[in-house]
Order: C-alpha cells, then sequence, then structure tokens
C-alpha cells in the first residue's frame, strides 16, 4: 500500500498539473493501465490517449481552466477529494463548477481508478449561456 505521503503527493500533482494545462504531467499521475470514469456512469476512460482526448477537450472550452481541491480525505489506498473548477470562458466570462473525485492509489503510488462525480452537460450549458 502506498503511504499517506504518497496519495497526498500524486493528489497534489494531478490538480496542479490543471491548473497549469500540463496534460503530460496530469497522465503521469496514472498508472500504465489505470481507469478513469470521468464522469461516473459514462464510458471508462482505459488508455492514455482517452484520458488526453478528454484533458484537452475540457481545456480547449476555456481560455484559462483549473481545479483546486477544497477538501481531501486518505483512507488506506484512497482518497475522496471535493473540488472546485475554475476557468475563464472564450468569452471572458468566469465559470465555476464543482465535483468529487474518488481516486485508488496503487503501491507504486499512482492513480489506479479514478472515479469523478460531475456533471459535465451543467458545465457545457453553462458555457453556452450568455
Amino acid at each position: 500500500m502506498a503511504s499517506t505521503e504518497a496519495l497526498e503527493t500524486v493528489i497534489k500533482t494531478y490538480f496542479s498539473a490543471t491548473r497549469h494545462l500540463d496534460v503530460d504531467t496530469w497522465l503521469d499521475t496514472f498508472a500504465e493501465d489505470a481507469v478513469s470514469y470521468d464522469p461516473v456512469g459514462s464510458t471508462p476512460l482505459c488508455t492514455s490517449d482517452e484520458k488526453r482526448q478528454m484533458f484537452e477537450g475540457i481545456a480547449d472550452l476555456f481560455e484559462r481552466v483549473g481545479f483546486a481541491e477544497d477538501f481531501v480525505a486518505i483512507a488506506g489506498n484512497e482518497a475522496a477529494v471535493k473540488w472546485t473548477g475554475r476557468g475563464i470562458a472564450k468569452d471572458g466570462r468566469e465559470i465555476v463548477f464543482e465535483g468529487i473525485d474518488v481516486f485508488i492509489i496503487n503501491d507504486a503510488g499512482k492513480i489506479q481508478t479514478l472515479y469523478r462525480y460531475w456533471n459535465p452537460n451543467a458545465l457545457l450549458v453553462s458555457l453556452e449561456t450568455k
């Protein structure tokens, strides 16, 4: 089992990479065979290319965007994170959206499974509303 410090590090790196739009560092937080349910209920993202496409798809909707950890709870090799996404839309409006991520971290300190609970449709509606 990865240490609490390893979980804290991978979570901090994951969220920092979103704020810097650093897709390569973000992808490096995942194990090679990691599965991401983003959002939960959608088709799982199993390859790095699928995860990259999702990251870049969200980033491309904004001039600037990033996610911040509001609350982190760690238990064993799992962590739950309540987060807030903030971005500047292409038309200059500030957009705020929220969600909860549940991480399962492997012994190497990499994300093995990610469950993201959020509503991308609500985000798209807020980006379209003027």
